[in-house]
């Protein structure tokens, strides 16, 4: 996997793409536990269904729920794209 941080995020998966979360990254404790409470735990899939026209917030489904995620709290959530779906590397 490339070194660039975005690419272990859900910035790296396009909507309609699909992921798997592999971990969590260092950041507010309170938080990490809220997103771990909603079932955001480490090999749970996801799938994001859409993202905002300014690329804030995503929305993704997990777990049979939609959750939305503002962008600094989506890049707490590592993850992995499943399939093909993963987006255009920015420069």
């Amino acid at each position: 996997m490339a070194s660039n941080t975005d690419d272990r995020t859900i910035r790296s998966i396009k909507p309609g793409g699909s992921g798997r979360i592999v971990g969590l990254a260092d950041g507010d404790r309170t938080y990490r536990q809220r997103l771990l409470s909603m079932g955001a735990t480490p090999g749970t899939r996801f799938e994001v269904l859409r993202v905002a026209p300014l690329g804030d917030p995503y929305e993704i489904r997990l777990r049979g729920f939609t959750l939305s995620l503002r962008k600094h709290e989506s890049d707490m959530l590592l993850v992995e794209p499943v399939g093909e779906n993963t987006a255009e590397p920015q420069a």
